[in-house]
């Protein structure tokens, strides 16, 4: 019986799983929002948590205390410097689970963990530079025309064009025969 064991094994060994809750954190920590497993991310968020606690306490020992589960000295800088300053009057309950459904593949419920208190930082492109770029035409080789071509006004070749009807093609690709 598994009384009074909460450690949420993943289907991993100790060690593994160790290094891929401290990787998640370090994640969470660099991109402020992290999309895994639904899990994943509820085995993360009390590790999480811990870090951003030591955070706010901002001694010596408590970044070698997070830099020895964590592992990445820029995630420890990060941390400190940044996420658990604007989780200062804060108690608890640093990050939120947002379930996102099941993944297709394999169905597995997938979730979005982020802070609380961060701001997240979207870079957003002006929707103009989508529309200038749509309208302009692409740069398509000229083709050398003939002289005699060249000779014959331009509004002869529309309405040449215009009485002839296309010939629309079937669906796997034959052209339609009349």
């Amino acid at each position: 019986m598994r009384h009074q064991k909460k450690t949420v094994r993943l289907g991993r060994k100790a060690e593994h799983r160790k290094a891929l809750l401290a990787n998640q954190v370090c994640s969470l920590i660099e991109h402020r929002r992290i999309k895994t497993t639904l899990a994943k991310a509820k085995a993360v968020r009390p590790l999480a948590e811990k870090m951003v606690t030591l955070g706010k306490n901002g001694s010596i020992h408590a970044r070698r205390t997070a830099f020895a589960t964590l592992r990445q000295k820029d995630a420890v800088k990060k941390l400190f410097d940044e996420i658990a300053p604007a989780s200062t009057e804060r108690n608890g309950g640093y990050t939120r689970i947002i379930r996102l459904g099941q993944r297709h593949s394999d169905s597995a419920s997938m979730a979005l963990i982020e802070w609380v208190d961060a701001t997240v930082v979207v870079e957003e492109q002006p929707t103009e530079e989508k529309q200038a770029k749509k309208k302009e035409p692409k740069a398509e080789p000229k083709q050398k025309e003939t002289k005699a071509e060249e000779a014959k006004p331009k509004t002869e070749e529309k309405e040449a064009a215009a009485e002839e009807p296309k010939k629309k093609r079937r669906w796997f690709g034959r052209k339609k025969e009349e």
